[in-house]
């Protein structure tokens, strides 16, 4: 037997820098296996705009993302599933008279394909365990591959206590280009009451962890819900910058809302309003040393996704 999902998803508020467009980490994770033999494909698109936004030292910027995904996960046994995800993403990035970066934008435009496997394990039917190995090429456009590449894996293991509660524990181990990062998070599926849930709205990866949201069924066909994250991505500079082969980086906690209609049984459409918080942008030299930083103010985001399955 063969499933196929085709969802338009948004890649996680927040992003890459933005929303992430992939099926959820908590949900993968804490679901129970589906019969032998069956595929899901899903397939999704997102768009997201940050408003513009002011820096700590006087100037301000604003950035658009684009991003599309390919997801491929197969029930090979009862026990054992395995999966293939493919993404590309683009950032456009405005500037306008930043203090801190000499008046001029460290970087215009960011380029991120990627490529990830999952696999995961039912050893028995309560407990699940995942294995997540990602390597993507997050770089200014005009830069290539050289130089740019993040890898490592996220791994999980979570427990299911009843039909409600799925709890579990996962960490993230990354080479972010020329620095390593380990993180760990908390992976929750809980049924609270039939209306409420607490979940992991993002997939964790290079950026960070999973993040928490709290979700309301308003009606049958609109939920409300609100969470948050932290995320961290670094990315190489093109050599006509201001500062030629040096690493950029954006940290930021995203803290975002939810709306959904579900426009018919197999459609819905997900609108999300986000502040970033506590953020920083900074730029790393060739030579490894900090050349600028600066932090930013409350920043405001917005996008929209369709989903739709079959």
């Amino acid at each position: 037997m063969k499933e196929i999902v085709f969802g338009v998803r948004l890649r996680s508020l927040v992003l890459r820098a933005g929303l992430l467009c992939v099926l959820p980490l908590g949900h993968i994770v804490s679901a129970q296996p589906v019969s032998p033999g069956v595929t899901v494909t899903s397939i999704g698109v997102t768009g997201l705009n940050q408003f513009d936004t002011g820096l700590g030292s006087g100037g301000s910027f604003n950035w658009q993302d684009a991003n599309a995904n390919v997801n491929v996960t197969r029930q090979i046994t009862g026990q054992f599933a395995a999966g293939v995800n493919v993404r590309y993403g683009y950032q456009n990035w405005k500037w306008t008279s930043p203090t801190a970066f000499n008046g001029r934008g460290p970087w215009s435009s960011i380029e991120t394909p990627a490529l990830g496997m999952s696999f995961f394990y039912s050893p028995t039917p309560e407990w699940r365990l995942g294995f997540m190995p990602t390597v993507e090429w997050s770089g200014e456009s005009g830069t290539g591959t050289g130089g740019t590449a993040t890898y490592g894996a996220v791994m999980s293991a979570a427990r299911r206590f009843s039909k409600d509660l799925t709890l579990g524990f996962g960490a993230g181990v990354f080479r972010q280009i020329d620095q390593t990062k380990v993180f760990p998070y908390l992976v929750v599926n809980w049924n609270i009451t039939d209306k409420l849930r607490l979940s992991n709205p993002l997939p964790a990866g290079p950026a960070g962890g999973a993040g928490l949201e709290l979700s309301y069924a308003l009606t049958e066909k609109w939920t409300l819900a609100g969470g948050g994250a932290y995320r961290s991505y670094r990315f190489r500079l093109n050599d006509t910058g201001p500062v030629p082969g040096g690493i950029g980086q954006n940290k930021f906690v995203p803290l975002f809302g939810r709306l959904s209609y579900q426009l018919a049984p197999s459609t819905r459409v997900d609108l999300y309003a986000a502040a970033t918080v506590g953020g920083n942008l900074s730029v790393v030299d060739a030579s490894g040393n900090t050349s600028y930083s600066d932090s930013y103010k409350t920043g405001v985001a917005a996008a929209l996704s369709l989903s739709h399955r079959f």
